[in-house]
């Protein structure tokens, strides 16, 4: 990522910080005014985004500085585990919202005041989609994971305020019907529809940062890596080869060991370094996030 790129980033995730603090409070309070635990549970989930948020700020901003001595590869794992983390507590926070909501609904139910309620509802959906959209607008050309994932908080949170929006407009419908007693259920099915729901999202990003924590070689690079360097071997006329690939969140750690036969003709380093060269072209561009290392050796028990 440029240094461009990077400050991009911050600036979009500084905004939906702040953004996300303001919702955050409004749903508490009006959560409380109306009587809502699914408002409150929806304020609560952005106060736990928020300091996701903060936390992505503060991974983004070291990504965009070189290494030190302590951390001569750079920033990079932070990114997984911080991603890991937002994922483990959404996920656990929504199982706690599924479970509350069916204990409501077994329970009967709760009466609200759909005023206060539909008010918060209407305004965190519209505030919702337009950050969503905005984000998405940005994050076309950077790409940045960051970004995806506070994205995916925005629909989330999108999705909570739309469903609170339909249950409480059809509860304010059916006052004063035969139905009237079913709108006490709106707060909590909704809570626990949309809880279930949603711990979809934040599952599959778990899956994703656990993969690049524990360095599980992804599928696609490995391929790529290794029908490169077997272009290679087949091209010069080399021995054999071994490859090994890692990924850290953006980052992606390459090494490919080549062996040259006894009789190898090696008029100088610059023979290596076209093969080197070669190899990090059918790679695609170079890219500050990508290290790449080609090592070669005439000892095939080295490798």
């Amino acid at each position: 990522m440029t240094l461009g790129a990077a400050r991009v980033e911050a600036a979009v995730l500084r905004h939906s910080l702040w953004l996300t603090v303001a919702i955050a409070a409004v749903g508490v309070v009006f959560g409380i005014l109306s009587g809502s635990l699914a408002i409150i549970f929806d304020g609560v989930a952005s106060s736990i985004n928020a300091a996701m948020t903060f936390l992505s700020l503060a991974v983004a901003r070291l990504l965009a500085r070189e290494g030190s001595r302590r951390f001569q590869f750079g920033y990079w794992h932070f990114e997984p585990l911080a991603l890991a983390l937002n994922g483990a507590l959404l996920v656990m926070f929504c199982f706690y919202g599924f479970v509350t909501g069916v204990s409501d609904l077994l329970a009967g139910g709760r009466d609200l005041d759909f005023g206060w309620a539909m008010a918060y509802a209407a305004l965190s959906t519209v505030a919702s989609l337009v950050t969503w959209l905005y984000e998405r607008w940005r994050n076309r050309t950077i790409r940045s994971e960051l970004i995806g994932l506070d994205m995916q908080s925005w629909l989330m949170a999108t999705a909570v305020s739309a469903a609170l929006l339909v249950a409480f407009g059809y509860a304010l419908m059916v006052e004063g019907t035969a139905l009237a007693w079913t709108a006490a259920l709106a707060d909590p099915a909704v809570l626990a529809l949309v809880s279930l729901g949603l711990a979809f999202m934040p599952i599959a990003v778990l899956h994703q940062a656990w993969q690049d924590i524990f360095q599980m070689a992804p599928g696609s690079l490995d391929a790529a890596v290794e029908a490169a360097a077997r272009r290679a071997v087949e091209r010069h006329g080399l021995a054999t080869f071994t490859s090994y690939v890692a990924r850290a969140g953006r980052a992606t750690f390459i090494e490919i060991h080549l062996v040259l036969p006894a009789d190898y003709p090696i008029d100088s380093v610059a023979t290596l370094d076209r093969i080197r060269r070669e190899i990090a072209e059918e790679l695609g561009p170079a890219r500050p996030e990508r290290w790449l290392t080609v090592a070669f050796t005439g000892d095939a028990t080295l490798i």
